[in-house]
Parts: C-alpha cells; structure tokens; sequence
C-alpha cells in the first residue's frame, strides 16, 4: 500500500532525527533546516533561520527535482512525488 503524504512527511522528520507528529502537519523551518542539512543544502544558521520558499527550494535542487534553486518557483508545500524523492536521498 501507498504511503501517504503525512507518513512520508513523518519518515523524512525521524530519518533527519526530528520527531513524528500524530496529526496532519506541515514542515516547520526547524523540520526543512534538518532536511537541508540532510541533503547537503547549506543555509545560514547564525541568527534567524531563511524563509521556508528558500529551504524548500534548495532541497528540491539537491535531491534533483528542479535543475536550480529558485525560491520564487518553489512550491508552497511539497508534493507526494516530491517527498517521495526526499525520503530516497535523506535514507
């Protein structure tokens, strides 16, 4: 069976040694600077974290969904096809 959006979400969260949430969320900037660091994507830690459109976008880059990093074109959350694509390279 599938998994869904939310189980992918959660498998990405432990895989980058956040925790699972029980109900439906979206990634916090928290959740995505774990990611980006999991995928090789540098960001400015000191002091404020960057806007979620940036580290999204650098994720997608780095696991090879998008051909460059591109805060304006990236998407307000990630798709199934997507998250799939960042559970293979944070595994």
């Amino acid at each position: 069976m599938a998994q869904t959006v939310d189980e992918l979400r959660n498998e990405i969260r432990v895989a980058v040694g956040r925790f699972e949430r029980a109900r439906s969320a979206a990634f916090t900037k928290e959740d995505l600077a774990a990611v980006c660091d999991a995928v090789g994507y540098e960001i400015e830690t000191s002091g404020r974290l960057p806007p979620k459109a940036e580290m999204r976008a650098g994720v997608l880059w780095k696991v090879g969904v998008t051909e460059e990093a591109t805060p304006e074109t990236a998407p307000s959350s990630f798709r199934k096809d997507e998250l799939e694509a960042i559970v293979a390279a944070v595994q």
